[in-house]
């Protein structure tokens, strides 16, 4: 439903702070979730407390460096059962206020209100703050905006533990000056082309041509980068419950593999894992991708649509397997990952 104004909820330092609220003795601690908690592991970062964040320490960077950043951190293994349980009952307590709840995942959701124009949306965002704070022991914060795409970048501005509203009347002063990689949807990579074309800002990038933009990034990406950069975006909330995209296994090893046949081994390991995560999920796969970290730290993933929908663990072996034979084979691997992707209903064949 088009809603006259979207909320952003976005859980602070979600897996961290669930962490501490299992281990109170740990608040005020830099913590570090990620692997088996083992910093002398290969392994990466999960999250990170906003303690821990002060040295340095970002999602995805290595636990070496990380314990190398910050010594005296606490790190704790990943226990992703444990977040949906909690997450769950995040989304209970947004179900309980007069809103369209659409879960984007375990620690954030949209929510589509409907007021008179003598409401004030910032008076419901403290409510909802409130509540969740009251009922599970987390933070949250509330980005407040005109579409799903303001209320998401206000939530930026909100953080940590408050409330910011980002709307047509305000966006212009707020994100004109700033990079292009500010806003959602746009990345580092394409940060740098747009750099290239002379466009170092979203209000560059606003007033860019649009011919320009769709000689570079494609007839469909370059202007959709534009109307990123003009703040437009999808108004409607759809209230359907959180519906995972993908299911993935990847394993990092303790020593890099550089024999072939090892490495073609674990894939199909790791195929079959996930062939029997997509069984359990009840959807097919028509998608399937693999992950493969080289020495030292260089990723690069591949990924192919299968000939039809399937969850048989041979056919995505073999589709596992076919993609690998499209890596640069020869070089030391630290880790694989193997991903089978279900349809979205919202995309077009």
């Amino acid at each position: 439903m088009p809603a006259d104004w979207i909320l952003h909820v976005d859980l602070d330092q979600f897996i961290a702070a669930v962490e501490v609220a299992r281990h109170p003795e740990l608040r005020g601690c830099p913590v570090v979730v990620g692997g088996s908690g083992d910093p002398t592991e290969r392994a990466v970062v999960a999250t990170a407390s906003y303690e821990a964040r002060e040295f340095g320490i970002t999602s995805g960077m290595p636990l070496r460096t990380a314990a190398k950043r910050c010594p005296d951190a606490v790190f704790l293994p990943s226990d992703p059962p444990a977040y949906e349980e909690v997450s769950e009952r995040v989304m209970l307590v947004l179900r309980s206020f007069p809103v369209v709840v659409e879960v984007i995942g375990w620690d954030e959701a949209f929510l589509g209100v409907s007021c008179d124009a003598d409401e004030h949306p910032e008076a419901l965002a403290e409510d909802v703050r409130g509540k969740v704070l009251a009922e599970t022991g987390l933070s949250c914060s509330v980005g407040i905006g005109d579409n799903k795409l303001r209320a998401k970048l206000a939530t930026g501005f909100a953080k940590p533990a408050g409330v910011f509203r980002l709307t047509r009347d305000n966006w212009v002063e707020v994100m004109a000056h700033r990079p292009p990689d500010a806003l959602w949807g746009i990345g580092g990579r394409t940060a740098t082309k747009l750099g290239a074309l002379g466009i170092t800002s979203v209000g560059e990038l606003a007033r860019a041509d649009k011919a320009a933009l769709a000689e570079r990034f494609g007839p469909t990406m370059g202007p959709w980068f534009r109307l990123l950069a003009l703040g437009i975006g999808d108004k409607t909330v759809e209230a359907t419950p959180y519906v995972a995209r993908s299911r993935g296994r990847e394993l990092t090893f303790q020593r890099n593999l550089t024999d072939r046949s090892e490495i073609e081994e674990q894939v199909a390991t790791l195929a079959r894992r996930v062939a029997q995560d997509v069984r359990a999920e009840g959807r097919p796969a028509v998608r399937v991708g693999v992950k493969v970290r080289f020495a030292p730290f260089v990723t690069q993933t591949r990924s192919v649509t299968l000939p039809e929908p399937t969850a048989e663990a041979g056919d995505i072996e073999r589709a596992a397997l076919a993609v690998l034979s499209r890596f640069e084979h020869g070089r030391p691997v630290r880790l694989l990952g193997v991903r089978a992707e279900f349809h979205r209903p919202d995309t077009k064949d």
